[in-house]
């Protein structure tokens, strides 16, 4: 065989940039094997006297395609595909955890210093860790070396995935994003303004405490406050976030988003709090929702319906979604994601491994792989693959509204001050104005 898989690690959690993004967002075994691909191989790329050339691709592991899922089963079915369309490679697919001793940043920085014969040919990075490694020097552009991306079925957002200080550094792969859900039974239209969330009943989970301060820059972001000034330096709109904190302030006071919101550190925290309070809604990301909806078709067929001892229909409590909440209702939200890049020290393979890339970012690919694995499709033709076409409307609409988050370095600046005022208006310690103010001022002068 040509395809060798390689397991760097046993670790199953991942991150986007946020602590607990490590919910699994792959579907459980497929119930039908993927059928084997039937291509001809190409007569012109017979292996060589000298051997089949290596191509190794590094993957995370939630994309492990040895894994048994259907997504796994996909990818391994695309790979071997790539393998009979290129008899004279051999793929080398090594799978490694994203973070940690021997994770994927961690082995491309030691062996581009020990062993740069041992540098993946091409890499699948979180966006957090692609921007790590290029400042690092341990990628190489893609500029002239493809041309998919000016394929005009990119979301924005993946465009903005994709490069780094206007240099491309990836072919986008799959993304993610908030959202809001809800349960319809208790809520028949979801707030589409600010305004709408404080005429609720019913509390709104978020992760008040998260270190990363996702939900509350969202908003901001939402409500058009600019993260960077005319130089690229970090900086917040004291108007801007007075309005934010004031909405947080009302929303406290009618029990909208109580003070014990700031005990949720984690999206995963702030989940748990959801599903404990029958009533609630959540900000969490897509990825999840996707997840719990998908695990509860696999619980619950479509063709059986449950009825009571009466031959009723037993009402379930479904889970529904929809897009965030924003000051003028127009659809707005913060997205992350991964993208393949080229990491190789050996420029004679470059060709293949953006070819390899290219033929895993294609759409008909993607639109069942990226439904397999619960996550955003970075483009149009692939998101109008899906076959769930209630989710596919949604995600339309979350993917066309979807703006890449700030850079690590603005993220990691803003962040704190965020938190900070986000928990202070909860725990109503400070007024709005003030308290805006006073984080301008801090961020400003540290």
């Amino acid at each position: 065989s040509l395809l060798l898989f390689t397991a760097g690690c046993d670790s199953l959690g991942f991150q986007l940039g946020s602590p607990d993004m490590g919910a699994t967002s792959t579907h459980t075994p497929a119930s039908t094997p993927v059928p084997a691909p039937t291509l001809t191989p190409s007569p012109d790329l017979q292996p060589s006297p000298a051997g089949p050339v290596t191509l190794t691709l590094w993957l995370p592991t939630q994309f492990d395609p040895a894994s048994g899922t259907e997504a796994g089963n996909l990818l391994a079915a695309r790979l071997e595909e790539f393998n009979l369309r290129r008899p004279g490679v051999r793929l080398d697919v090594r799978v490694k955890a994203v973070d940690g001793a021997g994770g994927l940043l961690d082995s491309l920085t030691a062996a581009s210093a020990a062993a740069p014969l041992a540098l993946p040919d091409l890499i699948a990075l979180p966006r957090p860790l692609m921007e790590a490694a290029a400042l690092k020097g341990l990628l190489h552009p893609l500029d002239g070396l493809t041309t998919s991306l000016e394929n005009s079925d990119w979301f924005d957002y993946a465009k903005e995935l994709s490069r780094l200080q206007d240099t491309l550094f990836g072919i986008p792969l799959a993304g993610d994003a908030l959202l809001l859900t809800y349960r319809p039974a208790l809520l028949s239209d979801p707030p589409k303004t600010w305004e709408d969330v404080l005429a609720l009943e019913n509390p709104l989970i978020f992760a008040a405490a998260d270190p990363q301060a996702l939900t509350t820059l969202t908003l901001y972001m939402a409500a058009a406050g600019p993260v960077q000034d005319d130089q690229g330096r970090p900086t917040l709109d004291v108007a801007t976030l007075t309005a934010l904190l004031t909405f947080y302030q009302s929303a406290e006071m009618n029990q909208v988003m109580p003070y014990w919101l700031t005990q949720y550190e984690t999206f995963d925290h702030a989940w748990a709090g959801y599903l404990d309070n029958p009533t609630a809604l959540t900000i969490t990301w897509l990825s999840r929702y996707l997840l719990e909806e998908a695990a509860a078709a696999e619980e619950q067929p479509e063709e059986i319906v449950p009825l009571t001892s009466e031959g009723d229909v037993v009402e379930e409590d479904p889970l529904e979604a929809a897009t965030l909440p924003t000051p003028s209702g127009t659809a707005f939200t913060l997205a992350q994601g991964w993208a393949l890049s080229l990491a190789g020290a050996q420029p004679s393979k470059q060709a293949l491994a953006i070819e390899l890339a290219e033929f895993l970012t294609e759409s008909h690919f993607l639109a069942s792989w990226s439904e397999a694995s619960n996550l955003l499709p970075p483009r149009t033709e692939a998101l109008a693959g899906w076959t769930n076409e209630p989710a596919q409307a949604l995600l339309s609409q979350i993917a066309k509204s979807a703006h890449l988050y700030p850079s690590s370095d603005i993220l990691t600046s803003l962040a704190p001050h965020l938190q900070q005022a986000t928990l202070q208006i909860l725990k109503q310690q400070a007024e709005p104005v003030s308290l805006a103010q006073m984080t301008v001022e801090n961020l400003t002068n540290p």
